[in-house]
């Protein structure tokens, strides 16, 4: 019988109490405390490297991580009885966080910030994310190949009319961010956060914060990177602020509230503001489209377009009122 994992537990003198299923992982209570047993299948050395880090921010923080552990013979990786790898890591009693409350979102903001301020490590150039210039660059050249076939079908479906219909406009504001962010100093930015050996979380959503007794967790580190750290306050802001139709004191308050624990330069500021101007929601949907079946189109994707559509003013409107100069004159940013 398939035990998800839980044989490798004997390889760190650990015993499962009561085991259940989460986000494909299973959460084992221990005497040692929680646990989480996840398939492993990526590269073992950034794995070692994710270790190095998490021992980093562990001894110059003290912040809670779901850190790897090593089992009784010292590796990362365990095999079960059927020769499949997993990897073990602390965990924490917790819920996700409620999009829905502010107190919530202000507080994982913080805590992002406070991890921020230790995570770092000496720079590895080949888990070094992409410039944001090229990977915007990339994702403009697919929104216009497709734009070019959809022109080209003579029978379109109706998602392929309103999509062709607000197309340009999406594409228009794609182009602008791009030559914004060419005249920014986004270059000096990237250079010196890659020179400094920044590293970002690379998934900072609501579902990888865990609220505990003791605050917000941040957990699931597989997706980190090194690059600009305002790429996880960006990707944390834009989950948000969608569900929020871009309210803009909630943006300035998250943006606060970040500043306060780690302070933001007018550069971070600049390059904050530029990430959150590109469509990349509009992008999402459109590769989605590319690679998918284009005789039948999910009625789901119509609906995420029409709120596209429909949140395209006040999201303009954010980026126009959120980043005044009168707002962060107040606070000396």
């Amino acid at each position: 019988m398939y035990d998800y994992g839980l044989s490798v537990l004997e390889q760190y003198g650990l015993e499962a109490d009561a085991a259940r299923r989460g986000r494909g992982a299973l959460i084992c209570e221990t005497k040692q405390g929680p646990k989480i047993i996840r398939e492993f299948k990526g590269s073992g050395e950034k794995l070692k490297q994710l270790y190095r880090l998490q021992l980093h921010i562990k001894e110059s923080g003290g912040l809670p991580l779901d850190c790897v552990m090593k089992n009784q013979q010292e590796e990362l990786i365990s095999l079960d009885r059927d020769g499949i790898a997993y990897v073990v890591r602390d965990w924490f009693e917790g819920r996700e966080c409620d999009t829905k409350s502010r107190r919530d979102i202000l507080e994982c903001v913080k805590v992002m910030a406070r991890l921020h301020n230790v995570m770092c490590l000496p720079p590895v150039n080949k888990y070094r994310k992409e410039s944001l210039s090229e990977e915007c660059s990339r994702h403009n050249r697919e929104i216009r190949k497709t734009g070019v076939y959809i022109r080209k079908k003579k029978n379109r479906n109706e998602f392929e009319r309103k999509l062709q219909e607000c197309l340009a406009d999406f594409l228009w504001q794609g182009e602008k961010m791009v030559k914004d962010l060419e005249h920014s100093g986004y270059a000096q930015l990237y250079e010196k956060e890659g020179e400094r050996g920044s590293v970002c979380h690379g998934d900072c959503n609501q579902h990888n914060f865990l609220m505990t007794e003791k605050g917000p967790v941040l957990v699931n580190y597989e997706k980190w990177n090194y690059d600009c750290q305002t790429a996880d306050l960006f990707q944390f802001m834009r989950k948000i602020l969608e569900k929020h139709n871009w309210n803009v004191s909630l943006g300035q308050d998250m943006i606060l509230a970040y500043h306060q624990e780690k302070t933001l330069t007018a550069q971070e500021v600049e390059n904050l503001r530029l990430r959150l101007s590109y469509p990349w929601k509009f992008w999402k949907l459109v590769n989605h489209y590319a690679g998918s079946s284009k005789p039948w189109i999910s009625v789901r994707n119509l609906e995420k377009l029409d709120v596209l559509i429909k949140q395209r003013c006040s999201w303009a409107e954010f980026i126009k009122k959120c980043f005044s100069d009168s707002f962060f004159r107040r606070f000396g940013i």
